[in-house]
């Protein structure tokens, strides 16, 4: 018996959207993946002009949000990964976080 092997195709983050409680990511092969944006503690944190300044890392695996230092790949999505930042990282985070009012 002759067994296929499917060709693997890699898909690439396109877009992205983040509301309040919700990340969604839109894929090179036509998928959205949709998350809760409270895995990420920094996205939750974040004031609406910092989740809309966000950029494509790593050829399309990954995303980043410089305001936020925060790095999240397409793997950690797929894989159904959340947030691995420690309590003592994000309270050091949160301590050194200055974010004006919009204007």
């Amino acid at each position: 018996m002759d067994t296929s092997v499917p060709e693997l195709r890699v898909s690439t983050v396109l877009d992205v959207n983040v509301s309040d409680d919700t990340l969604r990511v839109t894929l090179s092969d036509g998928r959205e993946l949709a998350v809760p944006s409270g895995w990420y503690p920094r996205l939750a944190h974040a004031t609406a002009s910092e989740l809309q300044n966000w950029m494509i890392i790593d050829g399309g695996l990954g995303i980043h949000w410089p305001q936020l230092d925060e790095d999240i790949s397409l793997s950690g999505l797929l894989s159904g990964t959340p947030s691995q930042e420690s309590q003592q990282s994000l309270g050091h985070w949160l301590s050194m976080r200055t974010v004006t009012a919009p204007t």
